[in-house]
C-alpha cells in the first residue's frame, strides 16, 4: 500500500510519541532520556524507512523491538 511522504511521516510521529510515553511510565526515564533512547536506537533507523512497513504496525507491536533492543 502507497501512503504519502506526509502520512508515513504522521505514523511514525505517532508510534513515537508512544513509544517515548511508554518509555517514561514503564521505565520512569526522563523526557530527554526516553527521547534520546527512541531516537538514537537501530530501531527508530528502520521505523524511518517505508520499506520496512514498520509504521503500518501497532505501536505497541514496535515498543517491543525496542525493548529487545535496550535489553
Amino acid at each position: 500500500m502507497n501512503v504519502s511522504q506526509v502520512e508515513f511521516q504522521n505514523m511514525k510521529e505517532d508510534i513515537v510519541k508512544d513509544m517515548i510515553s511508554r518509555l517514561m511510565e514503564e521505565r520512569g526515564l526522563s523526557m530527554q532520556d526516553a527521547f534520546d533512547k527512541v531516537y538514537n536506537s537501530r530501531l527508530f533507523e528502520k521505523l524511518s524507512d517505508p520499506k520496512t512497513g514498520l509504521y503500518f504496525q501497532s505501536s505497541g507491536y514496535v515498543y517491543s523491538y525496542l525493548l529487545d533492543e535496550l535489553s
